[in-house]
């Protein structure tokens, strides 16, 4: 009988196998990548060639048939166990060793961005989809979050998840890039102290990688503030999904249904995990060793960058250009009310 179960697990996966290589390949070549260029994330470049590998040359038809199985399993429940391990960064008592100050600071700039950007993306008639992912990218972790965020929608949506998240991956990235430059400046220009210069890094930079960037060229004492600081943004994601997956389970379950189809649960598994290895790293971390930790890191890494390659995959580039320009401007919008925001923080809380 367990033989009998394990032949059929393995023909029902078997399908798979040709587009799960071609992840796991894409992975290999952007980790490799981003070791070549830091500030570029693997993530962004599995996106682009998945991108590319979806849409040049194939006149919009996608990748070919064979891989789409193994590119499906990557999109869902790859891209989702990679996020379940993002968990095991964060620390809670770290955060809140830096003063409840911070931590106000934090919670107040993850939440303005988040609303005025979901306000202003409506006001510009931006795509629902594309304007949340957005909000949740500048407001919480750029590309790791608009993949953790994007895992909460189904195939019953009216908007296409994966054009929504290439608008809003690029939008993220290009102005977290900007702003490894532009913040650091700021902050010399305004006098900060090494502290405020590191809560205003941590607190207004998208992506993780771009926040190490920017601490280092200001020195060890605003890199460590500058990332727990942004960790301390990390953790929100795990709120704010299950907040939104409630919204939507319940906006999903007024719909018709469509034969069998399943309505999505109303709190993600994948959050329930995630804040399970948040809760390990923040009561346990002191006994977990260091390697354990850092092998975690680089398979959530290497899962969520298969992920997106599946996610870039999915992308159909002429509906992109479409909503390009307006999303970038939404994305401006979102990373200039982070900067202000942080900052009317500092001054008020730190």
């Amino acid at each position: 009988m367990p033989k009998t179960t394990h032949n059929t697990w393995l023909k029902n996966l078997s399908p798979a196998f040709p587009g799960l290589l071609v992840g796991v390949l894409v992975a290999l070549v952007s980790i490799a990548l981003n070791w070549a260029v830091p500030l570029v994330s693997s993530l962004l470049f599995a996106m682009i060639i998945g991108l590319l590998l979806a849409n040049v040359g194939r006149k919009g038809q996608g990748l070919p048939a064979s891989w789409q199985p193994g590119a499906k399993l990557c999109m869902k429940t790859i891209l989702r166990a990679g996020v379940v391990l993002l968990g095991l960064r964060l620390s809670l008592p770290a955060v809140i060793s830096l003063g409840w100050g911070v931590v106000g600071v934090i919670l107040l700039t993850v939440t303005c961005v988040f609303v005025f950007t979901l306000f202003l993306g409506r006001w510009l008639k931006i795509g629902p989809t594309t304007t949340l992912l957005t909000a949740t990218g500048t407001a919480i972790c750029g590309a790791a979050a608009v993949a953790g965020m994007s895992a909460v929608f189904t195939d019953d949506d009216s908007e296409d998840v994966d054009d929504a998240a290439a608008t809003a991956i690029a939008s993220v990235t290009l102005f977290g890039s900007l702003a490894i430059l532009l913040i650091p400046a700021l902050a010399k220009l305004l006098g900060l102290a090494p502290l405020q210069s590191g809560v205003l890094v941590g607190a207004s930079i998208h992506e993780v990688g771009q926040v190490v960037a920017a601490g280092g060229l200001m020195g060890p004492e605003v890199l460590d503030v500058a990332v727990v600081t942004k960790l301390g943004r990390v953790a929100m994601l795990a709120p704010l999904v299950a907040i939104v997956g409630v919204i939507h389970a319940r906006k999903m379950s007024q719909l018709p249904a469509k034969g069998h189809a399943k309505r999505p649960p109303i709190v993600p598994l994948f959050v329930v995990g995630f804040l399970a290895m948040v809760l390990l790293r923040s009561v346990a971390g002191a006994y977990l060793p260091g390697w354990f930790l850092w092998g975690a890191n680089q398979v959530s890494v290497f899962l969520l960058t298969m992920g997106m390659f599946a996610m870039g995959a999915g992308v159909n580039l002429r509906v992109v250009a479409t909503t390009g320009l307006r999303a970038l401007g939404l994305g401006a919008f979102a990373g200039v009310v982070a900067t202000l925001v942080a900052l009317g923080g500092i001054y008020a809380l730190v």
